[in-house]
């Protein structure tokens, strides 16, 4: 199973490196909200002093996390897997004796991310010297707890967004659902702004979706913003979600093969 691994990363790294400009597209796309954003609400609280308790440096220091933990945690399964269930390429991955989606996809999704954050890494450098963020408040332990929760949060992600990607086997096209599944999850994963400034009903809702561990919750670890118990819920809820994730992508794919039909094979 090492070299099955060991092959489609090879494959897989090769394969983005051909297509630098679309990686650099990518890119672009992901930075563009994050970076005015952080413009707009940190030029607020300099003007006002503060919204809602959050002076410009809470605000920097927010959105400059939030990007790593953006790229840390999304995925591109609806890109790179969805056509394969439309124009019936599926057919061929489905003969093979490894799991087209948890394998080829996922190790396609990390080779993406490891590239695009080599391309985040010098452009995070610049707006650090730009804004000038205090980052006083972040501590080690506050990183090594986040840490895990990220990577169970990217795999979750990944889980949920193929779950949806995998609808394709009764919908032929699901772009349409799987953008709809993207907004409510930028609503609820404090993207827009901290779910604290959030209206109340909106937090409330947030606290059961699986949304705010992808980038609220690891945010406000890695900035010590949350109490023991706080940081006991978040852990517990990505485990129930982590569990939930896996079960009804399973169902959902298990079911989706038996209506296959490969479409335009």
């Amino acid at each position: 199973m090492f070299q099955i691994i060991k092959r489609l990363w090879q494959v897989n790294w090769a394969e983005q490196w051909q297509y630098r400009a679309n990686l650099l597209m990518y890119l672009l796309y992901w930075l563009v909200s994050p970076v005015i954003y952080l413009a707009v609400w940190t030029s607020i609280a300099n003007q006002k002093g503060s919204v809602n308790g959050f002076t410009a440096n809470d605000f920097t220091t927010y959105y400059m996390m939030l990007l790593i933990c953006d790229q840390v945690t999304s995925n591109i399964v609806i890109h790179s897997f969805g056509y394969k269930i439309q124009d019936g390429t599926l057919s061929g991955e489905l003969v093979r004796p490894i799991h087209p989606m948890l394998t080829n996809a996922l190790i396609n999704n990390i080779a993406f991310k490891t590239l695009t954050f080599m391309g985040l890494t010098p452009i995070w450098i610049i707006l650090y010297f730009l804004f000038k963020p205090d980052f006083s408040s972040v501590t080690v332990t506050g990183i090594l707890l986040a840490i895990p929760v990220m990577l169970v949060a990217f795999v979750l992600g990944f889980l949920l967004s193929a779950a949806v990607t995998s609808l394709a086997f009764w919908t032929t096209r699901v772009y349409s659902i799987h953008e709809f599944y993207y907004a409510v999850l930028l609503l609820f994963s404090g993207q827009f702004v901290p779910l604290t400034l959030m209206p109340k009903l909106i937090q409330d809702i947030a606290q059961y979706l699986p949304f705010q561990l992808f980038m609220y919750y690891p945010i406000q670890l890695i900035l010590g913003k949350l109490s023991t118990q706080q940081i006991i819920q978040g852990y517990a809820s990505a485990g129930i979600w982590f569990v939930i994730a896996i079960t009804l992508f399973n169902w959902v794919w298990r079911n989706g093969v038996k209506r296959y039909s490969a479409v335009g094979a």
